[in-house]
Protein backbone atom coordinates (compact mmCIF):
# COMPACT_ATOMS: atom_id res chain seq x y z
CA UNK A 1 0.00 0.00 0.00
CA UNK A 2 1.13 3.29 -0.93
CA UNK A 3 0.47 6.56 0.77
CA UNK A 4 1.00 10.17 0.19
CA UNK A 5 1.91 12.34 2.48
CA UNK A 6 3.94 14.66 0.21
CA UNK A 7 1.11 17.52 -1.14
CA UNK A 8 3.38 20.32 0.09
CA UNK A 9 5.51 19.44 -2.87
CA UNK A 10 3.48 18.20 -5.79
CA UNK A 11 -0.39 17.19 -5.49
CA UNK A 12 -1.86 14.58 -8.16
CA UNK A 13 -3.52 15.66 -11.26
CA UNK A 14 -7.60 15.36 -10.46
CA UNK A 15 -9.35 13.16 -13.09
CA UNK A 16 -11.77 16.40 -13.76
CA UNK A 17 -8.22 17.99 -14.96
CA UNK A 18 -6.59 15.26 -16.41
CA UNK A 19 -10.29 15.00 -18.90
CA UNK A 20 -10.31 18.50 -19.76
CA UNK A 21 -6.68 18.42 -20.82
CA UNK A 22 -7.45 15.44 -22.77
CA UNK A 23 -10.39 17.19 -24.61
CA UNK A 24 -7.91 20.05 -25.51
CA UNK A 25 -5.23 17.96 -26.30
CA UNK A 26 -7.29 16.08 -29.00
CA UNK A 27 -9.29 18.78 -30.53
CA UNK A 28 -7.67 21.82 -30.09
CA UNK A 29 -4.26 21.80 -31.60
CA UNK A 30 -4.22 25.43 -33.17
CA UNK A 31 -1.76 28.20 -32.26
CA UNK A 32 -3.58 30.99 -30.14
CA UNK A 33 -1.38 33.34 -32.06
CA UNK A 34 -3.17 32.18 -35.70
CA UNK A 35 -6.33 34.44 -36.37
CA UNK A 36 -7.81 30.97 -38.34
CA UNK A 37 -10.61 29.32 -36.46
CA UNK A 38 -8.27 26.91 -35.25
CA UNK A 39 -6.37 29.50 -33.29
CA UNK A 40 -9.14 31.43 -32.61
CA UNK A 41 -10.34 28.21 -30.79
CA UNK A 42 -6.92 28.14 -28.64
CA UNK A 43 -6.96 31.83 -28.06
CA UNK A 44 -10.69 31.35 -26.72
CA UNK A 45 -9.32 28.82 -24.12
CA UNK A 46 -6.31 30.73 -22.96
CA UNK A 47 -8.62 33.98 -22.25
CA UNK A 48 -11.30 32.01 -20.62
CA UNK A 49 -8.37 30.57 -18.25
CA UNK A 50 -7.58 33.79 -17.53
CA UNK A 51 -11.06 34.56 -16.65
CA UNK A 52 -11.26 31.78 -14.04
CA UNK A 53 -7.94 32.56 -12.57
CA UNK A 54 -8.65 36.46 -12.25
CA UNK A 55 -12.31 35.24 -11.07
CA UNK A 56 -11.34 33.48 -7.88
CA UNK A 57 -8.77 35.73 -6.45
CA UNK A 58 -10.87 39.22 -7.02
CA UNK A 59 -8.39 40.39 -9.90
CA UNK A 60 -8.42 42.16 -13.10
CA UNK A 61 -8.01 39.77 -16.19
CA UNK A 62 -5.73 42.26 -17.56
CA UNK A 63 -3.76 41.86 -14.28
CA UNK A 64 -2.97 37.89 -14.75
CA UNK A 65 -0.55 35.99 -16.81
CA UNK A 66 0.67 32.45 -17.46
CA UNK A 67 4.31 31.39 -16.42
CA UNK A 68 5.78 27.68 -16.07
CA UNK A 69 5.46 28.34 -12.66
CA UNK A 70 5.94 30.78 -9.07
CA UNK A 71 9.73 30.43 -10.11
CA UNK A 72 9.74 32.19 -13.14
CA UNK A 73 6.67 34.38 -11.87
CA UNK A 74 8.71 35.16 -8.99
CA UNK A 75 12.37 35.74 -10.70
CA UNK A 76 10.42 38.18 -13.37
CA UNK A 77 8.75 40.05 -10.51
CA UNK A 78 11.86 40.35 -8.36
CA UNK A 79 14.40 41.43 -11.02
CA UNK A 80 12.09 43.49 -13.28
CA UNK A 81 11.21 45.45 -9.90
CA UNK A 82 14.96 46.56 -9.65
CA UNK A 83 15.25 47.41 -13.72
CA UNK A 84 12.29 48.82 -13.95
CA UNK A 85 10.47 50.33 -10.59
CA UNK A 86 13.56 51.94 -9.66
CA UNK A 87 13.56 49.41 -6.31
CA UNK A 88 17.01 49.89 -4.69
CA UNK A 89 15.98 48.31 -1.29
CA UNK A 90 14.10 44.70 -1.00
CA UNK A 91 12.86 43.37 2.74
CA UNK A 92 12.52 39.65 2.60
CA UNK A 93 12.65 37.23 5.15
CA UNK A 94 15.37 34.43 5.51
CA UNK A 95 12.83 31.75 5.14
CA UNK A 96 11.60 32.22 2.09
CA UNK A 97 11.57 29.81 -0.80
CA UNK A 98 14.97 29.02 -2.63
CA UNK A 99 13.58 30.68 -5.60
CA UNK A 100 13.30 33.91 -3.97
CA UNK A 101 16.45 34.07 -1.62
CA UNK A 102 18.88 33.01 -4.73
CA UNK A 103 16.88 35.90 -6.91
CA UNK A 104 17.78 37.95 -3.77
CA UNK A 105 21.31 36.79 -3.78
CA UNK A 106 21.90 37.65 -7.79
CA UNK A 107 20.19 41.23 -6.73
CA UNK A 108 22.41 41.75 -4.37
CA UNK A 109 25.86 40.42 -5.56
CA UNK A 110 25.48 42.86 -8.65
CA UNK A 111 24.79 45.87 -6.54
CA UNK A 112 21.92 46.29 -8.09
CA UNK A 113 19.50 46.74 -5.30
CA UNK A 114 20.20 46.20 -0.96
CA UNK A 115 18.45 43.40 0.48
CA UNK A 116 17.48 43.43 3.99
CA UNK A 117 16.38 39.96 5.95
CA UNK A 118 13.82 40.17 8.50
CA UNK A 119 14.38 38.20 11.81
CA UNK A 120 12.28 35.63 12.67
CA UNK A 121 11.16 33.72 15.48
CA UNK A 122 10.96 30.19 16.32
CA UNK A 123 7.49 29.56 14.83
CA UNK A 124 8.30 31.03 11.99
CA UNK A 125 6.58 34.55 12.14
CA UNK A 126 8.28 37.78 11.08
CA UNK A 127 9.06 40.52 13.16
CA UNK A 128 6.29 42.95 12.13
CA UNK A 129 7.63 46.02 14.45
CA UNK A 130 10.57 45.86 12.09
CA UNK A 131 8.71 45.66 8.78
CA UNK A 132 7.10 48.73 9.87
CA UNK A 133 10.17 50.24 11.12
CA UNK A 134 12.15 49.88 7.63
CA UNK A 135 8.83 50.66 6.10
CA UNK A 136 8.70 53.83 7.91
CA UNK A 137 12.29 55.30 8.13
CA UNK A 138 12.69 54.87 4.12
CA UNK A 139 12.16 58.00 2.28
CA UNK A 140 14.49 57.67 -0.33
CA UNK A 141 14.12 55.41 -3.23
CA UNK A 142 11.42 52.78 -4.20
CA UNK A 143 11.07 49.71 -1.70
CA UNK A 144 9.43 46.20 -2.33
CA UNK A 145 8.46 43.81 0.35
CA UNK A 146 8.57 40.49 -1.03
CA UNK A 147 6.83 37.57 1.77
CA UNK A 148 5.88 34.43 1.06
CA UNK A 149 1.97 33.89 2.25
CA UNK A 150 2.98 30.25 4.20
CA UNK A 151 5.81 28.86 4.46
CA UNK A 152 6.24 25.75 2.07
CA UNK A 153 8.63 23.54 5.20
CA UNK A 154 6.77 24.54 8.48
CA UNK A 155 3.17 26.75 7.24
CA UNK A 156 3.97 29.40 9.13
CA UNK A 157 1.72 32.18 7.51
CA UNK A 158 1.80 35.84 6.98
CA UNK A 159 -0.76 37.70 7.55
CA UNK A 160 -0.43 39.52 3.64
CA UNK A 161 -3.39 41.54 4.68
CA UNK A 162 -1.50 43.60 7.90
CA UNK A 163 1.59 43.34 5.29
CA UNK A 164 -0.01 44.91 2.65
CA UNK A 165 -1.85 47.40 4.67
CA UNK A 166 1.88 48.48 6.29
CA UNK A 167 3.34 48.81 2.59
CA UNK A 168 0.24 50.32 1.03
CA UNK A 169 0.40 53.43 4.00
CA UNK A 170 3.99 54.10 2.71
CA UNK A 171 3.96 53.51 -0.67
CA UNK A 172 5.66 50.37 -1.00
CA UNK A 173 5.68 47.58 -3.33
CA UNK A 174 4.42 44.36 -1.80
CA UNK A 175 4.80 40.99 -4.03
CA UNK A 176 3.35 38.00 -2.47
CA UNK A 177 4.73 34.10 -3.08
CA UNK A 178 1.59 32.16 -2.79
CA UNK A 179 2.43 29.15 -4.20
CA UNK A 180 1.51 27.17 -1.27
CA UNK A 181 -2.01 28.83 -0.58
CA UNK A 182 -3.53 29.84 -4.12
CA UNK A 183 -6.47 27.18 -4.11
CA UNK A 184 -6.38 26.66 -0.43
CA UNK A 185 -6.97 30.03 1.84
CA UNK A 186 -9.39 32.63 0.08
CA UNK A 187 -7.04 35.59 -1.77
CA UNK A 188 -8.38 39.02 -2.43
CA UNK A 189 -6.71 41.36 -5.14
CA UNK A 190 -8.99 43.54 -6.01
CA UNK A 191 -8.52 46.49 -3.36
CA UNK A 192 -4.97 46.59 -4.92
CA UNK A 193 -2.44 46.58 -2.15
CA UNK A 194 -0.76 43.46 -3.41
CA UNK A 195 1.17 44.62 -6.24
CA UNK A 196 2.25 40.78 -7.59
CA UNK A 197 1.07 37.66 -6.29
CA UNK A 198 2.42 34.14 -8.09
CA UNK A 199 1.03 30.65 -8.00
CA UNK A 200 1.83 26.95 -9.56
CA UNK A 201 -0.87 24.64 -10.72
CA UNK A 202 0.68 21.96 -9.62
CA UNK A 203 0.40 22.75 -6.15
CA UNK A 204 -3.52 22.89 -6.17
CA UNK A 205 -4.15 19.52 -8.14
CA UNK A 206 -3.28 20.71 -11.66
CA UNK A 207 -0.68 19.93 -14.10
CA UNK A 208 3.19 20.79 -13.68
CA UNK A 209 5.00 23.47 -15.63
CA UNK A 210 2.35 26.21 -15.67
CA UNK A 211 1.84 29.10 -13.16
CA UNK A 212 0.57 32.76 -13.28
CA UNK A 213 1.67 35.77 -11.82
CA UNK A 214 -0.63 38.72 -10.69
CA UNK A 215 0.78 42.05 -11.80
CA UNK A 216 -1.43 45.09 -10.35
CA UNK A 217 -2.03 47.09 -13.34
CA UNK A 218 -0.65 49.91 -11.81
CA UNK A 219 2.93 48.60 -11.43
CA UNK A 220 3.55 47.21 -14.94
CA UNK A 221 6.57 45.69 -15.30
CA UNK A 222 8.73 44.51 -19.10
CA UNK A 223 9.07 41.17 -19.54
CA UNK A 224 12.38 38.59 -19.30
CA UNK A 225 11.25 37.03 -22.51
CA UNK A 226 11.25 38.28 -25.73
CA UNK A 227 9.78 37.40 -28.51
CA UNK A 228 6.28 36.95 -30.35
CA UNK A 229 4.37 38.87 -28.05
CA UNK A 230 2.32 36.60 -26.28
CA UNK A 231 0.33 37.07 -22.74
CA UNK A 232 0.21 40.60 -24.35
CA UNK A 233 3.60 41.40 -24.15
CA UNK A 234 4.72 39.99 -20.77
CA UNK A 235 5.87 36.57 -21.93
CA UNK A 236 6.63 35.90 -25.17
CA UNK A 237 6.67 32.16 -26.47
CA UNK A 238 3.51 29.72 -27.77
CA UNK A 239 1.25 29.32 -24.61
CA UNK A 240 0.97 25.92 -22.78
CA UNK A 241 -2.71 25.29 -23.97
CA UNK A 242 -3.04 22.25 -22.33
CA UNK A 243 -1.33 23.14 -18.92
CA UNK A 244 -3.35 26.67 -19.07
CA UNK A 245 -6.22 24.68 -19.21
CA UNK A 246 -5.60 22.00 -16.66
CA UNK A 247 -5.09 24.79 -14.50
CA UNK A 248 -7.69 26.86 -14.51
CA UNK A 249 -10.03 23.41 -14.02
CA UNK A 250 -7.58 22.68 -11.21
CA UNK A 251 -8.21 25.85 -9.43
CA UNK A 252 -12.05 26.58 -10.10
CA UNK A 253 -12.29 23.16 -8.52
CA UNK A 254 -10.52 24.32 -5.74
CA UNK A 255 -12.15 27.64 -5.03
CA UNK A 256 -15.59 25.52 -5.22
CA UNK A 257 -14.21 23.10 -2.86
CA UNK A 258 -12.04 25.26 -0.67
CA UNK A 259 -14.16 25.46 2.59
CA UNK A 260 -14.69 21.23 2.13
CA UNK A 261 -10.88 20.55 1.73
CA UNK A 262 -9.82 22.76 3.93
CA UNK A 263 -12.25 21.29 6.82
CA UNK A 264 -11.46 17.79 5.56
CA UNK A 265 -7.85 18.30 5.62
CA UNK A 266 -7.64 20.42 8.55
CA UNK A 267 -9.21 18.34 10.89
CA UNK A 268 -6.77 15.18 9.43
CA UNK A 269 -3.60 16.61 10.42
CA UNK A 270 -4.62 17.90 14.22
CA UNK A 271 -5.66 13.79 13.81
CA UNK A 272 -1.88 13.50 12.84
CA UNK A 273 -0.24 15.70 15.26
CA UNK A 274 -2.37 14.79 18.42
CA UNK A 275 -1.83 10.58 18.02
CA UNK A 276 2.37 11.79 17.80
CA UNK A 277 2.21 14.26 20.54
CA UNK A 278 0.30 11.60 22.47
CA UNK A 279 1.92 8.35 21.58
CA UNK A 280 5.65 9.05 20.48
CA UNK A 281 8.22 10.00 23.29
CA UNK A 282 9.62 13.62 22.73
CA UNK A 283 7.70 15.23 19.40
CA UNK A 284 8.12 18.49 18.79
CA UNK A 285 5.84 20.42 16.02
CA UNK A 286 7.53 23.09 14.24
CA UNK A 287 5.85 26.11 12.73
CA UNK A 288 3.56 27.82 14.09
CA UNK A 289 1.09 27.47 16.92
CA UNK A 290 -1.79 30.00 16.01
CA UNK A 291 -1.51 30.51 12.24
CA UNK A 292 -0.36 27.35 10.59
CA UNK A 293 -1.80 25.71 7.34
CA UNK A 294 -3.87 23.51 7.32
CA UNK A 295 -2.29 20.60 5.18
CA UNK A 296 1.16 21.06 6.63
CA UNK A 297 2.80 18.98 9.45
CA UNK A 298 6.26 19.58 10.12
CA UNK A 299 7.61 17.02 13.03
CA UNK A 300 10.84 16.81 15.00
CA UNK A 301 12.07 13.90 16.20
CA UNK A 302 14.15 13.24 19.00
CA UNK A 303 17.94 11.94 18.18
CA UNK A 304 17.97 7.94 17.89
CA UNK A 305 19.79 5.05 16.18
CA UNK A 306 16.97 5.20 13.50
CA UNK A 307 16.20 8.61 13.32
CA UNK A 308 18.84 9.72 10.58
CA UNK A 309 16.96 6.73 8.50
CA UNK A 310 13.48 7.51 9.38
CA UNK A 311 12.39 8.89 6.01
CA UNK A 312 14.04 6.25 4.10
CA UNK A 313 12.29 3.68 6.18
CA UNK A 314 9.02 5.15 5.64
CA UNK A 315 9.39 4.99 1.88
CA UNK A 316 10.71 1.56 2.29
CA UNK A 317 7.14 1.03 3.71
CA UNK A 318 5.29 3.16 1.11
CA UNK A 319 4.87 6.05 3.07
CA UNK A 320 6.29 9.15 1.11
CA UNK A 321 6.80 12.65 3.14
CA UNK A 322 9.89 15.11 2.87
CA UNK A 323 12.83 16.16 4.98
CA UNK A 324 11.26 19.94 3.37
CA UNK A 325 11.42 21.93 0.42
CA UNK A 326 11.46 19.16 -2.70
CA UNK A 327 13.76 21.67 -4.23
CA UNK A 328 16.13 20.68 -1.62
CA UNK A 329 16.10 16.74 -1.84
CA UNK A 330 19.04 14.97 -1.41
CA UNK A 331 19.67 17.40 1.47
CA UNK A 332 20.59 15.54 4.71
CA UNK A 333 21.89 18.46 7.06
CA UNK A 334 18.85 21.17 8.12
CA UNK A 335 17.01 23.77 5.74
CA UNK A 336 17.56 26.83 5.93
CA UNK A 337 14.05 27.46 7.07
CA UNK A 338 14.38 24.93 10.38
CA UNK A 339 18.30 26.91 10.96
CA UNK A 340 16.69 29.83 11.49
CA UNK A 341 13.67 28.94 13.54
CA UNK A 342 16.43 27.58 15.89
CA UNK A 343 15.76 23.83 15.00
CA UNK A 344 18.29 21.09 17.22
CA UNK A 345 20.38 19.67 14.59
CA UNK A 346 20.56 16.57 16.52
CA UNK A 347 16.62 15.85 15.76
CA UNK A 348 15.35 14.82 12.65
CA UNK A 349 12.21 16.78 11.15
CA UNK A 350 9.92 15.47 8.23
CA UNK A 351 7.22 17.27 6.47
CA UNK A 352 4.04 15.15 6.67
CA UNK A 353 1.78 17.51 4.39
CA UNK A 354 -1.71 16.14 3.52
CA UNK A 355 -4.41 16.69 0.95
CA UNK A 356 -8.48 15.66 1.32
CA UNK A 357 -7.67 12.54 -0.17
CA UNK A 358 -6.28 11.57 2.23
CA UNK A 359 -7.68 9.28 5.70
CA UNK A 360 -7.35 8.32 9.36
CA UNK A 361 -6.71 5.19 8.34
CA UNK A 362 -3.51 5.81 6.67
CA UNK A 363 -2.56 8.16 9.55
CA UNK A 364 -2.94 5.37 11.66
CA UNK A 365 -0.62 3.01 9.62
CA UNK A 366 2.09 5.79 9.78
CA UNK A 367 2.08 5.90 13.55
CA UNK A 368 1.81 1.84 13.62
CA UNK A 369 5.31 2.15 11.78
CA UNK A 370 6.50 5.15 13.46
CA UNK A 371 6.25 3.26 16.81
CA UNK A 372 8.69 0.86 15.57
CA UNK A 373 11.07 3.58 14.21
CA UNK A 374 11.34 6.16 16.94
CA UNK A 375 10.73 6.05 20.99
CA UNK A 376 6.71 5.79 22.37
CA UNK A 377 5.95 6.63 25.17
Amino acid sequence: MQIYFDNASTTPLLEPVKQSMIQVIEEFYGNPSSIHRFGRQSKIIIEDARKTIARGLNASTGEIFFTSGATESNNLVLQRAVEDLGVKTIISSPIEHHCILHTLDEIQNSARANVIYLSVDREGHINYNELEDLISNNNSAPVLVSLMHANNEIGTINDIDRISNLCGAKDVYFHCDAAQTVGKLPLELSHGKINFLSGSAHKFFGPKGVGFVYINSDNMIRPMVYGGDQERGMRSGTENLYGIMGMAKAFELAVEEMHERQEKTGELRQYCADRMLNELEDIRINGSKSASLYNILSVSFPPGEKADMLMMNLDILGICASAGSACSSGVENDSHVLEHIGHDAGRKTIRFSFSHFNTKEEVDILLEHLKKLTPVR
